[in-house]
């Protein structure tokens, strides 16, 4: 029974409840029902999104409950009327596997930079991310980062006036949940070759050795897989140390690669 002091909760729809904005707020964003084909994938979005079990369930709870949380997407500078999507790529491939033609979309003026930091923070909160994901995206903001004017060398020990007095890697690290030193061995990943960052990505190549291959030049990275697959085999760590301190010192060739191959490894 109501009494005279009760009140009633104006919530009255679940936008309310999970404070997506009906109207537009303080930057004009609102949610707006937006045409599939008028919303782009991120430019250069490093995080995959594969058609798999967890993708089909999307589609097909979408189809039965609709779409509760709406897509980020900015509009595109040189297409009026069309958008890149910040955060959704997933969501939009959901939507279209579910057969709709319009998205609930929350639409936001940033800048490209803007855009990239926001998309990179919203990513790394997956469970599941590959290692060649995770690189890229690290890399991604810290380009974004420089642009803006902020100091993003991860050695630096003065820093620009946007980061609190903090050294850049200390602000990037507590960001991401990482120390600065493995942001900086992710980064590594990105200059291995396609094929060996994929056998990172598969497991074939231990995290440690892929960065200490990360140094070795691009012909000096095809020759190694070649080696690999000749000789049936991946560098342990220690071998990948020693092809790198030899490649540093310019002494690392074709025959050089295959007697390290070569050696047998411990049970690792």
């Amino acid at each position: 029974m109501e009494t005279g002091n009760t009140k009633k909760p104006r919530i009255t729809t679940l936008d309310d409840l999970f404070g997506i904005p009906s109207a537009p707020d303080a930057d004009g964003a609102h949610i707006q029902q937006i045409e599939l084909r008028k919303l782009h994938e991120f430019e250069g979005h490093p995080f995959k999104v594969l058609e798999d079990q967890a993708l089909l369930d999307m589609a097909k709870s979408i189809q039965e409950i609709g779409q509760l949380t709406p897509a980020i997407a900015r509009p595109l500078e040189d297409r009026p009327g069309e958008y890149e999507l910040v955060s959704g790529n997933r969501r939009h491939r959901a939507c279209l596997l579910a057969g709709l033609t319009h998205m609930r979309v929350i639409v936001k003026e940033m800048t490209r930079d803007e855009a990239i930091i926001q998309m990179v923070d919203a990513n790394l909160q997956r469970e599941h991310i590959l290692p060649s994901e995770r690189a890229m995206a690290y890399k991604m903001k810290l380009e974004a980062i420089k642009r803006q004017g902020m100091r993003t060398d991860l050695t630096c020990v003065q820093v620009g006036h946007k980061l609190e007095n903090k050294k850049s890697r200390e602000v990037i690290a507590e960001k991401a949940g990482e120390s600065a030193n493995q942001i900086r061995r992710f980064i590594r990943l990105t200059a291995l070759i396609p094929p060996l960052l994929d056998m990172v990505d598969n497991r074939k190549i231990a995290f440690n050795p892929a960065v200490e291959l990360s140094y070795l030049s691009e012909q000096q990275q095809y020759d190694l897989c070649e080696a690999m697959e000749l000789y049936d085999c991946t560098p342990s760590l220690s071998q990948a140390q020693r092809l790198k301190e030899a490649a540093r010192a310019g002494k690392l060739d074709k025959n050089g690669m295959e007697l390290v191959m070569q050696e047998e490894k411990p049970n690792q």
